[in-house]
This record gives C-alpha cells, sequence and structure tokens, in this order.
C-alpha cells in the first residue's frame, strides 16, 4: 500500500454571497475530487489545537502527525531547517518578510501594510534586497539568509522569544501598534524602509506596475525544533514535494526527503503538473511509501483576497494533480490511499488563516464507501466524522486506527 497527502494549503473558506452561498472549494469545477469523494471517507479535522495560532506551521506538523502543543517551537526555526541556516541551542530564528508598505505617510509607524508577499516576488529579486540588507543592517549577533521569494530569515545568536504580529494577518491596517516592542527588531525594520524604498530593483517594480518590495517586517519567532523521525515513528519511508520552506525544514527535522520540482514556486503559476509526476514517481520507482505534496497557491490567493484567483488554484490542483496521481497508481495497479486536505482556512474575506476545521478526503483505491456527498466544507460537516486532534488523522491515512 501507497499514501499520499495532497495538502490545498488555505483552501478552505466562508460561503460567499458573490457564489450565491458557496465557498470556492463549492463553486470551482473539480470534477476529480467530485468522483473520489462519492467512494470516500469525507469528514473534518481540527488540525490547530484550540488556543494555538493557525499557521501552516502548526496545522502542517499536525496533518503530518506531530502534535504541535509537544513538538512546535517556533515557525522560522523550521525554515531554518530548509536553508541550513546555523542555529545553537540559544539562538533565535525570526522570519523576515519582505512586504509592501504604503508609501505616502511621513511616520515609519503611520504606514499600512498593503501586500504581505510583495507581489510574490521572486527569488532573483528578492536575494538582491536581502544583500542590501545585510550590508545596511549589519550588527553583531544578527545574520540574514535569503530563502524564497518573500520569505526570508534573520538569526539572532543566544536571542529572546518574543511576540511578533504575522504581517498577513494585519493587511491593510496601520503597522504602528503591531511594531516589535524590542529596540534593535524595530530599529531594524525602520531602517530597512530607508533602505529598500529607493532601491534600483523596487524603483523598476514601481516602473512595471509591481508592487515595491519596501520593507522588512519580522514575526515568527522561535528556536531549534526537535522532532522524532518520520519513518521510525510510522515505519513507512517518506518525501516532502513543496516549493515553500516551511514545509522543507519539517521534512528536514522530520528526516523525510526533500523532492525538489522545477517550476515549483509557491504562486499560483506553479508547475502543479510536475508535482504530481514527481508523487508518483516517488511512490513507483524512487521507493518511498508515502509523499507529502504541499501547494501553497490557494493559501496566497486567500491572502491576496481573490475568489476568482482562489478558485483557479483549487481547479488547479483538482485537474494537474489528484487526477493524474490517481489515474496513474490506478493504471499501474498500485494499492493506495490518498488524503486531500486544507492545513487551515484562509478566508478571502479576512485574507488570513483562521482556525475552524477544514474537511478532508480520504480514498482507499481498494475499498469503496457509498452515498458521500461531493467533497467540500459542507459535506464534510454533513456525514457527522470529526477528528478533534488533527496529529491523529495520520493514523486513519496509515489504517493504525
Amino acid at each position: 500500500m501507497k499514501y499520499i497527502v495532497i495538502l490545498c494549503d488555505g483552501m478552505a473558506d466562508e460561503p460567499l454571497e458573490e457564489l450565491g452561498g458557496r465557498t470556492p472549494l463549492e463553486a470551482a469545477v473539480t470534477p476529480n475530487m467530485d468522483r473520489l469523494a462519492k467512494v470516500s471517507e469525507i469528514g473534518m479535522v481540527r488540525t490547530v489545537p484550540e488556543g494555538m495560532a493557525p499557521g501552516s506551521d502548526t496545522a502542517n506538523l499536525s496533518v503530518i502527525g506531530y502534535d504541535p502543543e509537544k513538538y512546535y517551537s517556533g515557525r522560522s526555526p523550521l525554515e531554518a531547517l530548509s536553508i541550513g541556516a546555523e542555529m545553537g541551542e540559544r539562538d533565535v530564528s525570526f522570519r523576515c518578510n519582505l512586504v509592501t508598505l504604503s508609501e505616502e505617510e511621513e511616520r515609519y509607524e503611520d504606514r499600512k501594510i498593503l501586500d504581505h508577499s510583495s507581489g510574490e516576488i521572486s527569488t532573483e529579486d528578492a536575494a538582491v534586497l536581502v544583500e542590501a540588507l545585510k550590508e545596511g543592517l549589519a550588527r553583531e549577533g544578527y545574520t540574514f539568509y535569503v530563502g524564497t521569494s518573500y520569505r526570508h530569515l534573520l538569526i539572532q545568536k543566544n536571542g529572546k522569544v518574543v511576540e511578533l504580529t504575522a504581517p498577513h494577518d494585519i493587511l491593510t491596517k496601520r503597522i504602528g501598534e503591531y511594531l516589535p516592542q524590542d529596540e534593535v527588531l524595530r530599529d531594524m525594520m525602520i531602517r530597512s524602509y530607508d533602505i529598500l524604498k529607493d532601491h534600483p530593483i523596487n524603483v523598476k517594480r514601481r516602473a512595471e506596475g509591481k508592487n515595491p518590495a519596501n520593507s522588512a517586517w519580522f514575526w515568527g519567532a522561535g528556536t531549534r525544533p526537535a522532532l522524532t523521525s518520520f519513518e521510525e515513528k510510522n515505519g513507512v519511508k517518506g518525501a516532502m514535494i513543496s516549493a515553500v520552506d516551511l514545509l522543507k525544514g519539517i521534512a528536514v527535522g522530520a528526516g523525510m526527503h526533500n523532492i525538489t520540482v522545477e517550476g515549483a514556486n509557491g504562486g499560483l503559476n506553479t508547475n502543479y503538473a510536475g508535482k504530481g509526476e514527481a508523487a508518483v514517481k516517488a511512490l513507483t520507482e524512487d521507493g518511498f511509501d508515502f509523499v507529502y505534496v504541499h501547494i501553497e497557491a490557494p493559501d496566497e490567493m486567500g491572502h491576496q483576497g481573490s475568489v476568482k484567483n482562489k478558485m483557479q488554484a483549487i481547479e488547479s490542483i483538482d485537474e494537474k494533480i489528484i487526477g493524474p496521481v490517481a489515474d496513474a497508481l490506478t493504471g499501474m495497479d498500485v494499492d493506495f490511499r490518498m488524503l486531500v486536505l486544507p492545513d487551515h482556512p484562509t478566508p478571502v474575506r479576512v485574507r488570513t488563516h483562521t482556525s475552524d476545521p477544514v474537511p478532508y478526503l480520504l480514498y482507499d483505491s481498494t475499498k469503496t464507501v457509498e452515498e458521500c456527498e461531493n467533497y467540500c466544507e459542507t459535506s464534510g460537516r454533513k456525514n457527522g466524522i470529526f477528528v478533534e486532534h488533527g496529529y491523529t488523522l495520520i493514523d486513519r491515512l496509515l489504517e493504525k486506527v
């Protein structure tokens, strides 16, 4: 038996008036999910423990089978594992977003976050800007590391974990009350605006009608994590397919193999088909028993508040990953179990994550489950199956329960 998780980041949503009271998942054209749903277990799962922030960090840890309340030590340290940043036991890692702030205000504190991703800036452009931050903000004990797209890191030697605000939680809000209390971090963010606002990269981006990456924003502080081996824990050899450093970092911490797919960029136009093909190859040729395919696009479109693009992302996942993977494995006479779900909702109305339970679809190629509805939030609630602790859902996938 082979096992595959298709993790559609932020896919769950709320009913929208413009969609006739349907969610983007309900309204999207998803023939492959629909046909699998009719012979699958459909239910709801709480991926984020009550009282914890609804992030992709806690939620994905949960789906992969790690209790966030036991294993979570911060978001950015997981990303640090992915990019190979050196972290001592007393070091603290911070996520460093390159964000777009409004520019008409005189004081930094009065500006607003317009875009947490600077228009999904390319890694190539972002790397140049991070180098400018390294030079302009050089300070003993603090080291910048280039990540992917708008997602980068700052490591503090012998630091202290402090409370910080995620930029996607305060879109369009005045930033003054959300700035770090830590004087060093606050000063670095203010100075980052002066360094980046008129950088040639941003002059060019404005001329092209793109959002400038005109400030650093620190958040997600944490210390080095310690995850138990996924293979030892579950008895299966696992691989991760993701364009996002967070997921790659979880894989590194769990001893899973990271598979790189050319053209996978975490955006709306990522290489969906390439991810599906890589998953099939990993399961049928490369000796893996379990593959976790993470797709960031629905989450990014939720943050952007775009119903149309969120539906497009969902439809692309259905057409280019779920259908082809299921058909390929079936055509090879491979017995497999497929779990499809979001990690958390990212409703387009609020443009940030929420803690609500999410629907899951569990398909087994060797079994038939009758009278299930299509896969969506509504059918998940109707079926009456509720998994309270998200980290136990993997036991259902692996048939441990």
